[in-house]
């Protein structure tokens, strides 16, 4: 694979990014990688190039632009509640209203389909934590490009506020729409028990293609390599999830 550092124009500025390609000239689908809060590191770096290896081209974007370049902390967070680390998640956070994460995730598709390494089949994304929902939205935003999307440990996928994620479900076309992957941890506060049911109701009711499911024993940030609810068996399961998602919608 073959990994470059890149920069995207943004409406609001400028994204970096990194960008992985298949080895041989070959073009192939293209797909968003979100990372969490924590933004772009070397645990996603790793996750964004082996999907590449799969037989993509992924573009690991950093969300959080318009506040930061780079590594989003510059201390240890602590997410039980600790004043700083909330601090800095508000700094981040915050500009990512509804129509922002719309409007990035339209210029972070444009960017793909015009790629020279990226071929003319659906393009994919995925998110992590709180871009789990940046990465439903992309699909109610480009409903006509998105093949597929996978949300992992997504927060907040239903509320009961007027701006919900679980809203931009109607934007999303039944049929020939896009495929929706959510895979759920257990005990998550940012996503409770209560919240996945309604969100399920909510699927349900939209009747498009989905699949919803909660991974047993996993906690929030299973999928991450330097979170510390790290999950290898269940990290591996839900890789295998995401591959064949694409493979399989990507066309």
């Amino acid at each position: 694979m073959s990994e470059k550092d890149i920069e995207i124009k943004m409406p609001d500025g400028t994204a970096d990014a990194v960008l992985y390609t298949v080895d041989g000239g070959k073009k192939s689908p293209g797909v968003i990688h979100y990372p969490d809060i924590m933004g772009i590191r070397p645990s996603h770096r790793a996750m964004a190039n082996r999907l590449s290896g799969e037989g993509f081209t992924v573009v690991l974007v950093n969300p959080f632009y318009r506040t930061v370049r780079g590594k989003c902390f510059d201390f240890t967070p602590n997410f039980g509640g600790d004043e700083r680390t909330m601090k800095r998640f508000g700094e981040l956070a915050s500009p990512l209203t509804p129509e922002k994460m719309e409007s990035d995730a339209t210029a972070f598709v444009n960017f793909l389909s015009s790629h020279e390494s990226v071929s003319d089949a659906k393009i994919g994304a995925v998110g992590y934590c709180f871009t789990g929902q940046v990465a439903l939205r992309t699909a109610a935003a480009q409903p006509q490009k998105i093949g597929a999307i996978a949300s992992f440990h997504g927060g907040g996928l239903f509320t009961d506020k007027p701006t919900s994620p679980h809203l931009a479900l109607s934007r999303i076309p039944k049929t020939n729409g896009a495929a929706l992957y959510f895979g759920h941890a257990v005990k998550d506060h940012s996503m409770p028990q209560e919240a996945i049911e309604k969100f399920d109701a909510a699927l349900k009711a939209w009747g498009g293609k989905y699949e919803s499911e909660i991974y047993a024993e996993a906690l929030h940030g299973w999928t991450v390599s330097d979170s510390a609810a790290f999950n290898p068996p269940q990290a591996e399961r839900a890789f295998k999830k995401l591959t064949s998602l694409f493979s399989t919608n990507l066309k």
